[in-house]
């Protein structure tokens, strides 16, 4: 009887420890990077960065996503592929100022794409319940079911990792995204 109670006090214990360890989700993004995947909220919007790869547009899987000119050879192309969802019951402006930092300082603004691409993150006024990419999109529809920022990074900077990706709001608040990359 003593070891079945010291055994459920040691699992009470790890549940408890382990619970308080996730954090909840008000912390991530803002307190510390939030992990890829989680839906953090920022000015009424929840921001969601599904996935971020490097990109190629000499292959036919990646030439939708950037028809530009090719990186130079000591350049790369990412891509982080995310959602942003108005949760709030008035209109909200989705952010336009993203920004992905290396562990070293260094800071690299999105690369513009053209308003045809079908990928490219576009923000504006979202109303309630709407999301970018759109419900129904090409993007939304698409392999990585985000909307897309590309980012023209030098290879050297690539080994400075954690990368993370800030999205500033509108009202001046920040959410970090760790990249797994």
């Amino acid at each position: 009887m003593v070891r079945l109670r010291l055994t459920l006090a040691a699992c009470l214990l790890v549940l408890v420890t382990g619970a308080a360890a996730c954090g909840n989700d008000e912390e991530q993004g803002v307190e510390a990077p939030a992990r890829e995947g989680l839906a953090v909220n920022l000015d009424g919007i929840d921001y969601n960065v599904f996935l971020t790869r490097q990109l190629n547009p000499a292959i036919q899987e990646d030439e939708a996503y950037y028809a530009g000119p090719e990186p130079r050879p000591s350049e790369t192309l990412y891509g982080v592929f995310l959602q942003a969802c108005n949760t709030s019951k008035d209109q909200r402006d989705s952010a336009d100022r993203f920004t992905v930092k290396d562990n070293q300082g260094n800071e690299f603004q999105p690369v513009q794409l053209p308003s045809e691409n079908r990928f490219a993150y576009s923000p504006r006024r979202l109303d309630p319940d709407e999301c970018i990419p759109e419900s129904g999109s090409f993007a939304q529809l698409g392999p990585t079911g985000g909307s897309l920022l590309l980012f023209k990074l030098p290879l050297k900077n690539t080994e400075n990792r954690p990368l993370e990706l800030e999205i500033q709001g509108t009202a001046g608040d920040k959410l970090t995204y760790e990249l797994d990359i």
